[in-house]
Formats: C-alpha cells, sequence, structure tokens
C-alpha cells in the first residue's frame, strides 16, 4: 500500500505548486514583499500559532501510547517554539509588543483554519487530526527549503528563510510525517480516507492563509 504521505502528496501536487507561485512566496524570496504584506502576515501567524499550539496539546493527549505521545510532542512542541521565537524576532522589529496579541483580531483566513484545527481536535479521531495539522509543518518546510535555495544572503526576511530551511526543522517535520505514516497503516480505510480529506483541506487552508496575507484581507465594517 502507498504510504499516507505519498498518496496526500500526490492528491495535493497542484495546489502545493500553486502555494509556491503565490505573490507572497515569490516576492518574499526576491526580498521584494512589501514591508506591511509581511508584517500583516507574521501578526496573523503569530495569532494563528497560538491555537494551533492548543490543538498539537490535545493531539499529544490523545495519542495511542506513551512513546507516539513523547515523540509526537518533543518534535511538534519544539518546531513550535523555534516559529515562536522567530514570531517575536519579527514583531519587535515592527515595533509591535507581543503582548498585543492578546487583544489582536484574526482575519477571516486565520479564524477559519484555526477553527477547522480546533474542530478536529475535539471531534475528529486521533488519527484524523494528525493529518489536519502535518501540512503546516510539512509545507513550511518545502517553501523553506525552495527559497533558500535562490534568496540573497541580503534578504531582509532571512531570519524567516532560515528559521523553515533549517535542518532541525526539518528533522522535526520528518518525525510528524512518519507519525501520520504509522497512524494510517494502522487506520480502517475510512479513517485513511478523513486522513487525506483533513491533510487537503489543511494544504487548502494554508494557501488561503498566504494569499490572505498578501492582499492583508480584513473582515467586512459591521456598520
Amino acid at each position: 500500500m502507498t504510504r499516507f504521505s505519498e498518496e496526500a502528496r500526490q492528491r495535493t501536487q497542484a495546489l502545493r505548486a500553486a502555494i509556491d507561485a503565490l505573490p507572497f512566496n515569490t516576492e518574499l524570496a526576491a526580498g521584494t514583499l512589501a514591508r506591511d504584506r509581511f508584517q500583516h502576515y507574521i501578526t496573523q501567524d503569530a495569532l494563528y500559532l497560538g491555537q494551533f499550539s492548543r490543538a498539537l496539546a490535545i493531539a499529544a493527549a490523545k495519542a495511542p501510547d506513551t512513546a507516539t505521545l513523547q515523540s509526537f510532542a518533543q518534535s511538534a512542541l519544539g518546531a513550535v517554539a523555534v516559529e515562536h521565537a522567530l514570531h517575536e524576532h519579527y514583531l519587535r522589529a515592527f515595533g509591535v509588543d507581543p503582548g498585543m496579541l492578546a487583544t489582536a483580531e484574526p482575519a477571516p483566513d486565520c479564524l477559519a483554519y484555526t477553527s477547522f484545527l480546533l474542530a478536529a481536535a475535539h471531534h475528529e479521531p486521533w488519527e484524523v487530526l494528525v493529518a489536519a495539522l502535518l501540512p503546516c509543518f510539512w509545507i513550511y518546510w518545502d517553501v523553506g527549503c525552495a527559497i533558500a535555495k535562490t534568496a540573497a544572503p541580503d534578504n531582509p526576511y532571512r531570519a524567516w528563510i532560515d528559521t523553515y530551511a533549517d535542518p532541525r526543522f526539518g528533522e522535526a517535520v520528518q518525525a510528524v510525517i512518519a507519525t501520520a505514516d504509522h497512524a494510517a497503516d494502522a487506520a480502517s480505510a475510512n479513517v485513511r480516507e478523513r486522513m487525506l480529506a483533513a491533510f487537503t483541506r489543511a494544504t487548502q487552508y494554508e494557501y488561503l492563509f498566504w494569499d490572505g496575507a498578501y492582499h492583508r484581507r480584513l473582515w467586512p465594517p459591521a456598520g
């Protein structure tokens, strides 16, 4: 049987290519991404990470055995800690107090994505939740590595690029991929299909998140 990760990648191949081609990522790679676009993105990504961490904690708690719990928690939460440090670096560079995030409002794409993940955390089997969480790790690793190949050393977003192209981040990602593959191997055909559906939906949200950040998509005025 084809590994879950291989099948998931095949199903989302066109969408992942579209993510690479998004203006946000192509301009970030060139170092020409407008500062206000990146500032909107990094603020929203920090808000996203807070809720993503909650879903990760639930996934760790739902793990079928202690060894899986420890492995998943160390890999996934370790990667999140690195991302958190990156957010603080850029927020302070933009003059944004990280403490202000407590009252910041998530944009539509951010809220939709985190709501999907938290719903999976509370209502879906553990295997489906792991599949829903995987694209956030895997796609960032892929995008980071692709950009690192061509980005100039003086790229203003070098800290972002270096974080996601770091082999240590890649090791954490590979551990989460292995966890998803192992979960799928033991799952029923129905649960495996739900895993693939969750992985696909999360990949779609990844696209929307970056696209929304580029266009600084906000809520329509209530009045």
